[in-house]
Parts: structure tokens; C-alpha cells; sequence
């Protein structure tokens, strides 16, 4: 940690939980972990936490919020957007940018790349409070090259700790605007060549011996989103086994084009071939893996190939979340020996009027 306002996700303990926010949070954890994440560092809580060093701008804060009429929106985007603006105006402390700055510069180093481009996510102390989800509430901004547009996308994050979407959902919650802090993640972007997600679990059935894949061309925007149809990957999670495929038609795809993210049309001959080969369908399988044992539940992971990279060490990992709807459900138990015989027995010496309305014995599956 440099002074309190950087921590970088590979030095990431527990004790900076409370520093870096839920989002954050998870990204050193899993980097802790041996997990494939991108480098980056956070601009910690304590940074964000100077804003309050300047009384006009929290007295200004203070009073366009308590003028909220929270069955207006267009009024309140109003007033979120002059609160936003109001926190952008205010230069970001001297020693603060300087941290950022040096922090930057240093994971271009790493990255081997002048002006690397990076993500700088919001990242609030909120989005892992117990009773409330405060997550996708703030801004990430995509892309971002160069120092000063890292500098100033990190106000722009500081700012939407107050979109108007943040403000309404702390007011129906009962959640006070200046108890919630703001980390800032800055983390190296993923150039892909196939992104999509994986369930350590077939999402259909809940079969837990089977790994899903879903996979497309480029971003994993279109495969989210639905825009497009992914390829689908079954893997027997124990001997990695790829048991089923299907390839489906990938007509669009988000790329990369002249540094902005796009929607563009694939090539006709690729359209039908499958965005991942056998090795890298297992590598996803085996990273998937990897999270579901770290985190000891089944998981719904994003992940990529970065083009960057080379073969074999290109499999990334972008977020893991715990799996919700199959992992809520109890787990069938599986019949017993016993029990079976006893149904059959009953059965056999049943009459035979009755027979045909003996239940079947119903086994579970893991």
C-alpha cells in the first residue's frame, strides 16, 4: 500500500476489504488465489474520503440532495447531474494524482505497454452490505489510455456515487449518502479473440459432474447480452472430458476499432466455426475450476482468451460470482439400497389392480 491510497490487487489482503470495496475486493482475492486475473491497483477509500476536505463542496452536496423529490426522476437526474458536476470540478489533491500517476506508470511497465489501456471501475464499500445490492448502482469506464484520462475517469467514478439510479436506491434502503465510500480499480483491459461465460455446473439440470461453456467471437458483450447465439461446451469436470458441442451461427461480434468497442459483422467463413479449439475449451473448464474450489460453491464465471497472450497462458479471468439459481435448491438424495428393495418387494406382492399404481423410486443426482 503506498500511503493508504493505492493497494495493488497482487499485494491484497483481507484487512483491505474495507479500503478497496466489494468489486475490488473480489479481484485481489482472486489474484490471491493464483486465479488468472488482469494486473491493476485500486485507489483506495481513504482518496475518495478527502472530497469531504472541501466544506463548500459537501455543504453544496448536502443541500441539492435534501432537495430531492424522490416521486420526481427527471428532477432528480437533474440534481444528480449538478451534483456530479460539482464533484468533478474539484481538483483531485495533489499527492493523491501523484500516487496515481506513479501507480499507472508502473503498470504500463508491467504490461509492457506505453499508455496501457485499462478499466477504471467503481468500486463501493455498499455492494457487499448484507442487506442490500448495491452492485452496477456506479460507473466503469472502458478503455481509458493515458495518465490524465486515467486521472479524470477517476473523478468521473467518485462522481457516480451519486447517478441518479445510486441516490434513489440508498433513499428506498435507508442507507445514508455519506456513510458509503468509493474505491477506484484501474485494471489493465483484455484484448479477446472469444470471451463468454462458464457454469461449474450444467445450468440445466443443476448437473454438478459437468462444466458449461458458453463462447463467442471477440467480447463477451454479445454472448451477456444475448445477442448472439454462443457456442455451447459441456466438460465432464472430473477427467475434462469435452462431452458435448454445439457450434451455432456467430453473426456479429464486439471488437476492438480505433480504440473504441463496436459491434461488427463476422466474416462469413467464421460465422460457423467454433470460437475456442479443444485446449483452450479445457483450459476454461480447468479455470472454472479453479474458482469454484477456491470459493467452495458453484460458480458463474466471465472469462477470456487475451489475444496478448501466448497459448496456454491466455485463458483470463474477468469476474466469478457464486452460481444462484441451482445452488439455492436442496440437492436430491439418492435412493438407498434398502429403500429400493423395499419398493419392490411392496410392489411385487401388491395386487395386480394396484400394481400399476405403484410410485416409481426417484433417484437423485449430484
Amino acid at each position: 500500500m503506498i500511503d493508504g491510497f493505492i493497494v495493488w490487487f497482487d499485494d491484497y489482503s483481507e484487512a483491505d476489504k474495507p479500503r478497496v470495496g466489494g468489486k475490488v475486493a473480489s479481484l485481489g482475492e482472486m489474484m490471491a488465489a493464483k486465479l488468472p486475473v488482469p494486473p491493476g491497483f485500486a485507489v483506495t477509500t481513504a482518496a475518495y474520503e478527502t472530497l469531504k476536505e472541501n466544506p463548500h463542496l459537501t455543504t453544496e452536496v448536502r443541500a441539492a440532495l435534501a432537495e430531492v423529490d424522490y416521486t420526481k426522476p427527471a428532477e432528480l437526474r437533474q440534481i444528480s447531474s449538478h451534483v456530479r458536476s460539482l464533484i468533478e470540478s474539484v481538483p483531485i489533491r495533489p499527492d493523491i494524482e501523484a500516487f496515481i500517476r506513479t501507480a499507472y506508470a508502473q503498470l504500463c511497465d508491467v504490461c509492457g505497454v506505453e499508455d496501457v489501456p485499462v478499466a477504471v471501475r467503481s468500486s463501493a464499500t455498499a455492494e457487499d452490505l448484507p442487506d442490500a445490492s448495491f452492485a452496477g448502482q456506479q460507473d466503469t469506464y472502458l478503455w481509458i489510455t493515458g495518465i490524465d484520462n486515467v486521472v479524470s475517469n477517476v473523478s468521473r467514478c467518485w462522481s457516480s456515487m451519486f447517478t441518479d439510479r445510486a441516490i434513489a436506491y440508498r433513499h428506498e434502503t435507508g442507507h445514508d449518502h455519506e456513510v458509503i465510500s468509493m474505491s477506484v480499480g484501474i485494471q489493465k483491459m483484455v484484448q479477446p479473440s472469444a470471451a463468454g461465460v462458464a457454469f461449474t455446473l450444467n445450468p440445466s439440470d443443476g448437473d454438478r459432474s459437468q462444466i458449461a461453456i458458453d463462447s463467442s467471437w471477440g467480447f463477451g458483450e454479445a454472448v451477456v447480452s444475448g445477442e448472439v447465439t454462443p457456442d455451447n461446451f459441456l466438460v465432464d469436470k472430473v477427467i475434462l472430458e469435452i462431452v458435448s458441442r454445439t457450434v451455432s451461427p456467430k453473426h456479429i461480434e464486439y471488437a476492438l476499432v480505433d480504440g473504441s468497442v463496436e459491434k461488427i459483422e463476422v466474416e462469413t467463413s467464421r460465422q460457423m466455426e467454433p470460437s475456442l479449439t479443444d485446449e483452450q475449451i479445457k483450459a476454461v473448464a480447468v479455470m472454472a475450476k479453479r474458482a469454484e474450489r477456491h470459493y467452495g460453491t458453484p460458480q458463474d464465471v466471465e472469462w477470456a482468451i487475451d489475444a496478448h497472450l501466448p497459448e496456454g497462458s491466455n485463458v483470463v479471468l474477468l469476474q466469478s460470482r457464486p452460481e444462484t439459481v441451482w445452488s439455492r435448491k436442496p440437492r436430491k438424495k439418492v435412493a438407498t439400497g434398502e429403500s429400493v428393495l423395499a419398493d419392490i418387494v411392496s410392489t411385487l406382492i401388491a395386487p395386480v389392480h394396484s400394481r400399476e399404481k405403484a410410485e416409481t423410486v426417484e433417484g437423485g443426482s449430484m
